[in-house]
């Protein structure tokens, strides 16, 4: 069966060998164990270099993983991409560094390659089909995606945010390395976070062993998780090898870092995990949108947005956080682009600070919806003057859904418990150049820290839809995300935002 599957590969890949014009080919690496993964062989319609890109080698490294499968959607102009995403499915899923279960000699799957002096020959079973196809695809180049703790000008223990050079090759390699490092620095405002080159990799990892073995020039990529979102680091992976991607010439000058993907699913959802975006909200959506067939769910920030790739996603999800720090980190530039998006039928989610996002009444806000939010400044005896958005820390409320509602959430009319953090109190603000907005569940219980917000919760919406231009509009208060079992209903909801 191993010798069927090798065939087949070599069969592929002189296949694409032959091919006149721009060819996706995928396949299955260890097909029918628990270490399946996909792997993806991009052909131009002409003669030219090979990259092996590969991510996700470390479970707890989700960037690379992240910005390999985006990359994978390149349309490339000469020679052959080979993409494998998803190295370590098992470590990813479980969000470890390690093979799972495996002994520890074999757990790190990045030493489980070739070792220098030693036999020809990768350790675990999904070790020694990697290399069989790192081989067989006889690449010029081979770029592996990784993410470091710290950054490695601050803390020095940490490679994060460096580009390690294997040798030998690793003098061919350092004029490509210093025009990444000066393309991705550029977007980088700290000099202490910029990204600065390494020399050697360990023995055993694939790319030391791509470059013994095989002659190829080879990188490993490291960028940072401390302090960024994923959303970033996926795009410094991508900037970085667009970068060498264009200088040698598989890639036009005029490529994007990120565009509309291949796959022909039916909804493409966009989650904002940039400034003033709380931690959680982000992985919680990912977590229902696991539960939707038939879609695909990237992560996106400021930049991204400024550069057009909302135009790839039906629908665009901003979680809770703060919507004054979002609106700054998206800018005036930023905000027009997601308004221009709703405008011309795309959907908007705002979950808590995206509920203040979507609002009326702040000069930084979209101004998607026709509601005001209840953030006036009162005084407080023995306490000073405080503003109402703030009623304490994160408790649970009821809320309860209307008709209207019912048909998008698929619930019935019975109250719900949902996790309530400071979510906007809204009433209408009657601007004529914005539709009407719909109840959609209405506040039930209510919390309060002060006197004088006593009463203003109960009974108040919760959540509301409505149009801006094309587009639809969700704003919802509380978060239940956070709830397992309302997933389903936030599942729906986003369906419904993304339908026509």
């Amino acid at each position: 069966m191993v010798r069927l599957q090798q065939l087949l590969s070599i069969a592929l890949f002189l296949l694409l060998s032959g091919s006149s014009k721009g060819t996706l080919v995928s396949g299955l690496l260890a097909e029918g164990t628990k270490w399946e993964t996909p792997y993806y062989v991009i052909k131009g319609p002409k003669p030219g270099p090979t990259v092996f890109l590969t991510g996700g080698l470390h479970g707890n490294e989700p960037a690379g993983a992240l910005a390999a499968e985006q990359i994978r959607h390149w349309t490339i102009l000469m020679g052959r991409l080979v993409v494998l995403p998803r190295a370590n499915q098992p470590g990813l899923k479980a969000e470890t560094r390690h093979l799972p279960e495996l002994p520890r000699e074999h757990a790190d799957l990045n030493r489980n390659f070739p070792r220098t002096d030693a036999e020809n020959e990768a350790s675990s079973l999904i070790g020694r089909e990697i290399w069989r196809l790192a081989q067989e695809a006889k690449p010029d180049w081979v770029i592996d995606l990784h993410e470091g703790y710290h950054f490695h000008q601050i803390q020095s223990k940490s490679v994060g945010s460096t580009v390690l050079a294997s040798r030998p090759g690793d003098q061919r390699s350092r004029p490509f390395v210093s025009r990444m490092l000066a393309t991705v620095n550029t977007t980088v405002e700290d000099p202490r976070k910029h990204f600065v080159p390494l020399r050697g990799t360990a023995n055993g990892s694939l790319t030391r062993a791509a470059a013994e073995r095989l002659g190829a020039s080879s990188l490993i990529l490291e960028t940072t998780t401390r302090e960024q979102p994923l959303s970033l680091r996926a795009r410094q992976h991508r900037l970085m090898v667009r970068t060498l991607l264009q200088d040698i010439g598989i890639l036009g000058a005029d490529a994007p870092p990120l565009i509309h993907p291949r796959d022909p699913l039916s909804l493409h959802v966009a989650i904002y995990d940039g400034g003033g975006t709380g931690a959680s909200g982000p992985r919680n959506l990912q977590k229902v949108m696991k539960t939707i067939p038939r879609s695909l769910t990237w992560p996106i920030g400021p930049s991204d947005i400024l550069e057009g790739a909302l135009a790839h996603f039906d629908v665009v999800i901003f979680p809770g956080g703060s919507g004054s720090k979002q609106a700054a980190a998206l800018g005036i530039k930023g905000r027009d682009k997601v308004r221009a998006f709703v405008k011309h039928g795309g959907g908007f989610i705002g979950i808590c600070a995206g509920a203040y996002l979507a609002a009326a009444n702040y000069s930084w806000s979209l101004k998607l919806c026709d509601y005001n939010t209840f953030c006036e400044a009162r005084e407080i005896p023995g306490v000073g003057r405080k503003s109402m958005w703030y009623r304490g820390p994160s408790s649970t409320v009821t809320m309860q859904l209307t008709p209207a509602g019912n048909e998008i959430f698929g619930h019935g009319g019975e109250p719900l418990k949902v996790r309530y953090h400071n979510g906007p109190i809204v009433s209408r603000a009657g601007i004529p150049e914005l539709s009407d907005y719909q109840v959609l569940a209405w506040f039930r219980s209510e919390v309060s820290r002060y006197e004088t917000q006593r009463g203003t919760m109960i009974n108040t919406p919760a959540i509301v839809s409505g149009k801006f231009g094309k587009g639809r509009v969700l704003s919802i208060s509380p978060h239940p995300e956070s709830s397992q079992n309302l997933h389903p209903l936030v599942a729906r909801a986003i369906r419904w935002a993304g339908g026509p």
